[in-house]
């Protein structure tokens, strides 16, 4: 790494699905001072490029470099959630934890990342109560997923991410089907994350709803 505080830094990156290439000659730092939006329409490569720097989407050309040790943690689009998974809340939030154990991928085309194995301790159990305490939906825990409303959702997600402790947050449509008030919201938490020194890499379709929030779109 060149710059100390560099995370992830992607260097003429190709890469897409079979011989088809979504993304193509992409260059990009994501350093501890990064806020950022990745704007484009549907089928824009917006969350193959997440995935490359997730590192579960190997790129066809150029290279990928990651600070040793790096912590990232990921909000996936809510339509990509299996919301009859029996689960609560409180069980969901836990499950960040122990995919920081795991590195279990964070959607439900790997479901086992859904067991909560080994049990959660009283510490951890502590910090997932704190951490939906501050996002606003702590008498949410004992809930069924699928009760929630949107907002509530996505915030659910949130709150397991910020389970892993990331020092790289990336979102998948974090505002996408949620009110107005809830995406302000949304956005005033992820400034906050950002001020405590967390790395953050959103995409968005929503240009003008984004605009007046992130400092790079």
């Amino acid at each position: 790494m060149t710059s100390p505080d560099r995370l992830i830094r992607l260097e003429h990156v190709s890469a897409g699905y079979g011989r088809e290439a979504v993304l193509s000659d992409v260059t990009l730092d994501v350093d501890s001072s990064t806020f950022a939006g990745i704007v484009g329409p549907s089928g824009a490569g917006k969350t193959t490029l997440l995935k490359v720097l997730l590192n579960t989407l190997k790129p066809q050309q150029g290279t990928v470099t990651r600070s040793p040790g790096l912590r990232v943690a990921y909000v996936p689009q809510l339509e990509t959630v299996d919301w009859n998974f029996p689960v609560t809340v409180n069980e969901c939030v836990l499950m960040g934890r122990t995919e920081h154990r795991m590195g279990a991928p964070s959607d439900r085309r790997s479901r086992s990342a859904w067991r909560p194995w080994p049990w959660p301790s009283a510490e951890e159990r502590r910090d997932a109560a704190a951490v939906l305490e501050r996002l606003g939906i702590g008498d949410l825990a004992g809930r069924h997923i699928r009760e929630l409303s949107g907002g509530q959702q996505q915030r659910m997600f949130l709150a397991r991410a910020l389970m892993r402790q990331p020092q790289a947050l990336l979102l998948d449509e974090p505002t996408s089907g949620v009110d107005v008030n809830t995406r302000h919201d949304v956005l005033h938490l992820l400034g906050d994350l950002h001020d405590e020194g967390m790395a953050i890499v959103l995409t968005t379709h929503d240009l003008n709803g984004m605009a007046a929030h992130l400092p790079h779109l």
